[in-house]
């Protein structure tokens, strides 16, 4: 080893860099600070080892806080005792401690999780501060290495130097709180959901009630007396892991120096509105039933780690979405269950005044009034109205119960309590949004509020108000078939709009003229998405392709204007990274893209070093993921005979059916004619040649829901789920019940293929393939949505060459055609082909390939970057330039 220099003899940090490390205290990321603390003297020592251990409340244990050259994982998990190890002998005996060979030495304790196997020599000592012990600082070696009396009196002095920051560290918001307080401030908010650390520990404290109780940590806690709370943490060695997850949520809350801070300045004081008629953000808070709530979800959770100052706005439904289950003969039975509101991460939003927020908003048969939700979503929160208060009628009373229940009467007073009540809510909570985001036309009545708001106060004219707030307004439309958009009728307008029709000092002709493609054609609807259109300056889609999808489908709303000139631009869909890659798929991440990888997830030079990952840790890595989701789907299906009352011989079946040996493919989604389930089914002869190959056997795991009024819908999943009894055949399919987040992440996680084959050009975006690509599986799809403009040839496969038929019987056999071809001829021989190691590295590289490539673009990070660059900053008058060239 190189002795230290007598430069490093004089001091050991500079007095820069001291002060550099209390500024970085200064900006509330402790956990950032120490592991500069320990990477500088790493440097100085010339050690490839050096780590800090804080000590713990209770004085009789050390905690490992940051490490350079041990396993990151530990950090805040691994608690030593002062009895035990090198380290522990430090703090207990308050003394220094050096160690040329550890073996030798009779505390030596190896602990496997640091992977320190290979570190032979050691020198600890003791950190204090104001003659308090705060931890112990420890450097290590790989090769034998005496430590002389000059090394221990500079790495004392080191120790003293950063003392004070060590001991901030210690006592900034991570031992203030008792457990049962950490806990309660980690589950109340849903930043919990995406981080791997606060999961386990959630799980860990009951695994079995964790599952049943759909993995909420407010349910689990409230089972939890604040005695036995404690005597768990301690009897599982808990407390340090609560400390950990409890800081870095507390940094995470202060952190100022995110992108939004640095790049989005302009919507500090005016923040994003977001209004979703649903929010999907975890499974134990059922407000959402499908891609447009998952997106929603994604996208405030990707606003909060970006730092992006963003409010949801949506409702509360006390039923949620249906609960799915399939009797004998494969129908879709709905169920609908009322929701504990006191086992929901969920509080009384307040307002200016102090008192509870009310809405109220006029129609013309009385008001209907909501009170208001607030839930914590990282650094952003939700607003959800919810109607059942006392006040209203019987019928609103229920208004909210339910998503996409009723008909269109009930639909069209959901939506003027989401656009105009939600409004209300934001300023009954003092909150002036600078730009109304509006995810899909449900809530495009907010934009007429909010031109009702500045007509009051600014004393001006419904005409130069309607001028100015569309400039303010981004509309995202999602729906790429006319059938799709809302349209109400006059009167169901009338009765609803009519007094804020009033108030904007508006016609009744002049206000269905906002809704309408041609504004005087009075045998026209009102269009929820036309209202969007006409009413925005900032207008997209989901997609490329549906970009040009949706300005032909509403060209017509510009006259003059070529179909390539109308204002509808896209913004591709991506998903929140960490709330669907699997921990495992983290760890490896971890290891060879960087553990700051997350921050950078949306630069593509950040994917590029998954090519160096070893072909085998890749796919040991998928293979444990699949056999998750393999037991999952068994102990699902057993589940759900059971509950139908299946014969004996059928329970024993299932006990036996779906192999990890053989290429799974999977498909879960909402069951719409248009998304073609049953594509797969066309030839049964054909399909069974494929799936029943001894040799090269495939399965396959369905998932969806179809709409309760959708009966084409629940034909088609009729037909899919009874392919499990089909004796040719059932072994190879699985219908997995009550599709939800979870069941999504299992699948989305564990599949070697993600089937997606709607009509072209019927899918906007889709996401879900996007998820299945963070975790190695590939995509098998249609070249729609999304896929149509990631697919290069080498990073999934494709279904067709993109074009389509007039005749929608041919459009479907040719697909069809196209799928068992494919299937055939390119996806089942290149998974079997293996090599001596019974490796595919064929598959693997496709594997790589598609994270590579698709990783950084299809993520919501890029996403909300994407919309705030181009939407938000504009929209509020943020941008520092805009050249026009005159027309």
């Amino acid at each position: 080893m190189t002795p230290l220099s007598d430069s490093q003899q004089t001091q050991v940090l500079t007095s820069g860099e001291i002060t550099s490390l209390f500024e970085g205290m200064d900006g509330g990321r402790p956990a950032d600070t120490l592991l500069r603390v320990v990477a500088l003297i790493a440097s100085r020592f010339h050690t490839e080892v050096c780590s800090a251990y804080l000590l713990e409340p209770d004085r009789t244990t050390l905690v490992l806080a940051a490490t350079v050259g041990l396993h990151p994982r530990c950090i805040g998990k691994l608690r030593i005792p002062l009895s035990e190890g090198l380290t522990g002998l430090v703090a207990e005996t308050v003394m220094p401690v050096a160690v040329t060979d550890v073996m030798n030495h009779p505390r030596f304790k190896l602990i496997k999780e640091l992977e320190e196997e290979t570190v032979h020599s050691f020198l600890g000592v003791p950190i204090i501060d104001r003659g308090v012990l705060q931890g112990v600082l420890v450097v290590q070696t790989r090769e034998p290495r005496t430590f002389g009396e000059e090394d221990i009196r500079m790495l004392v002095e080191a120790a003293n130097q950063v003392a004070p920051v060590i001991s901030e560290a210690r006592t900034f918001d991570r031992f203030i709180a008792p457990t049962q307080e950490r806990l309660w401030s980690l589950a109340n908010n849903i930043w919990w959901s995406w981080d791997p650390d606060c999961i386990s520990l959630f799980r860990d404290l009951n695994p079995t009630r964790w599952l049943q109780l759909n993995q909420n940590p407010i349910a689990l806690l409230s089972e939890i007396s604040a005695e036995d709370l404690e005597h768990r943490a301690t009897e599982l060695v808990l407390h340090s892991r609560i400390n950990y997850c409890y800081r870095r949520q507390q940094e995470y809350l202060r952190a100022d120096q995110t992108w939004g801070a640095q790049n989005a300045g302009a919507l500090r004081t005016r923040p994003v509105a977001y209004f979703s008629a649903e929010f999907g953000l975890h499974e134990s808070l059922p407000i959402y039933s499908g891609g447009l709530g998952v997106l929603a979800g994604d996208h405030i959770k990707s606003s909060s780690d970006l730092g992006i100052p963003l409010i949801g706005v949506g409702l509360f439904y006390e039923q949620g979405y249906f609960r799915q289950r399939l009797d004998k003969d494969g129908w879709q039975q709905e169920e609908y269950i009322d929701s504990d509101i006191t086992q929901l991460p969920i509080q009384i939003a307040i307002g200016q005044n102090g008192e509870p927020v009310v809405v109220h908003v006029p129609t013309r048969t009385g008001a209907i009034l909501a009170k208001v939700w607030r839930i914590n979503v990282g650094r952003c929160d939700l607003l959800l109205l919810d109607s059942n208060v006392a006040g209203n009628a019987p019928e609103d009373r229920h208004l909210s119960s339910r998503l996409y229940g009723g008909n269109d009467r009930m639909r069209i007073r959901q939506e003027l309590l989401l656009g105009v009540g939600g409004y209300r809510a934001l300023q009954a909570m003092g909150i002036t949004p600078g730009v109304l985001h509006l995810n899909e036309g449900h809530s495009g009545f907010a934009v007429l509020e909010a031109i009702r708001t500045r007509m009051v106060e600014e004393g001006i004219d419904f005409k130069t108000a309607a001028s100015q707030v569309p400039r303010e307004v981004v509309f995202t439309t999602h729906t790429p078939v006319p059938a799709g958009h809302d349209r109400f009728d006059a009167d169901l307008i009338e009765e609803h709009l009519g007094p804020l029709r009033d108030e904007l000092e508006l016609s009744q002709e002049n206000l269905m003229g906002f809704g309408r493609v041609y504004s005087n054609d009075p045998q026209e609807k009102f269009c929820m998405t036309v209202l969007g259109l006409k009413l925005s300056r900032h207008a997209n889609a989901v997609s490329s392709l549906h970009g040009e999808v949706s300005r032909a489908m509403w060209w017509n709303l510009y006259p003059g204007k070529p179909e390539d000139a109308v204002p509808i631009g896209h913004v591709t869909n991506g998903v929140h990274v960490p709330s669907w890659l699997a921990p495992q798929m983290r760890r490896l991440y971890d290891r060879h893209l960087g553990v700051d990888w997350p921050d950078r997830s949306s630069d593509k030079d950040t994917w590029a070093a998954i090519e160096n990952v070893d072909d085998g840790e890749l796919w040991e890595t998928h293979l444990s993921l699949k056999a998750q989701l393999l037991d999952f789907a068994r102990h699902r299906a057993r589940e759900q005979a059971l509950l139908r009352g299946d014969s004996p011989d059928m329970f024993r079946r299932l006990e036996k059916i779906l192999s990890p040996d053989a290429l799974t493919i999977g498909f879960a989604r909402r069951f719409a004619t248009y998304k073609r389930a049953n594509l797969i089914l066309t030839d049964i002869r054909r399909l069974a040649s494929l799936v029943n190959d001894p040799k090269r056997p495939v399965q396959f795991l369905f998932a969806g829901k179809a709409h309760p009024n959708d009966e084409p819908g629940k034909k088609i999943l009729q037909e899919v789920a009874m392919m499990m009894r089909d004796p040719e055949l059932g072994n190879k399919f699985v219908f997995i019940e009550d599709y939800d987040i979870n069941v999504g992440r299992y699948l989305v996680q564990g599949v070697d293929v993600w089937l997606n084959n709607p009509r072209r050009p019927h899918e906007a975006s889709g996401t879900s393939g996007q998820k299945v690509v963070l975790n190695g599986g590939l995509n098998l799809s249609i070249l729609d949505g999304w896929w149509a403009e990631a697919y290069d040839g080498l990073n999934g496969f494709a279904i067709g060459n993109g074009r389509t038929h007039a005749k929608q019987e041919v459009h479907d056999l040719r697909d069809g055609e196209d799928l068992y071809r494919v299937l055939r001829d390119e996806v089942i021989p290149l998974y079997y082909q293996r090599d001596r190691d019974g490796l595919p590295r064929g598959w693997i590289q496709r594997m790589k390939r598609t994270i590579r490539t698709l990783g950084w673009r299809f993520n919501a990070d890029r996403m909300v970057m994407d919309y705030a660059q181009k939407c938000y900053i504009p929209a509020t008058g943020g941008t520092s330039s805009d050249i026009r060239s005159p027309a």
